[in-house]
């Protein structure tokens, strides 16, 4: 696997080696001695996968407190652009962002530390997303950041009045009215 840091510390795109035959592919997807080698000890203890449509957007998320998680996310049917924002109040990249696509042939893996709201817009007509955390969810800590917050200036691939998001995403409030990490 190849491990990019990106312009902001800790956040990495991982692409791996994928074997191709008349068979089709293999890919290793995780490998934690690896993983652990170029990004840092990371306990993952659930995955998680979600399916969604042409348009949809979800986030941005994240979990407060004792309840912050980290993910590893991929795509493994369509494609997505997939975000991660800083709202650690104490670092220098605060309120910036990385965004990368992911997609069912590039096979990316995004790697999304603590401290970071993420989320992702659909590009194809549907798009199966997967990730791993490194906490458990509790509903208590959910928190998020609206996705068309004019301070982060997320220049989202698509004309905004096709996103498609959920009530609840509506209604979180800007990054400068959040309860972010110090």
């Amino acid at each position: 696997m190849n491990f990019k840091e990106t312009n902001i510390k800790g956040v990495y795109v991982i692409e791996p080696k994928v074997l191709i035959d008349s068979r089709g592919y293999f890919f290793e997807a995780w490998k934690k001695e690896e993983f652990c080698q170029h990004v840092g000890k990371v306990d993952f203890v659930q995955d998680n996968e979600s399916k969604s449509s042409y348009g949809v957007l979800r986030g941005l998320h994240y979990q407060k407190g004792e309840y912050a998680q980290a993910k590893l996310v991929r795509v493994i049917k369509g494609r997505v652009v997939d975000v991660a924002v800083d709202i650690r109040k104490s670092s220098p990249t605060f309120g910036k962002y990385v965004m990368v696509e992911l997609n069912e042939d590039n096979k990316r893996q995004f790697f999304v530390p603590r401290g970071f709201a993420h989320g992702f817009l659909v590009l194809s007509n549907e798009a199966v997303f997967t990730y791993k955390v490194d906490n458990i969810y509790a509903p208590q800590a959910e928190a998020g950041i609206i996705w068309n917050d004019p301070d982060i200036g997320i220049k989202w691939p698509i004309d905004i009045s096709r996103v498609v998001t959920s009530e609840r995403d509506l209604k979180h409030p800007r990054l400068c009215d959040a309860e972010v990490f110090e």
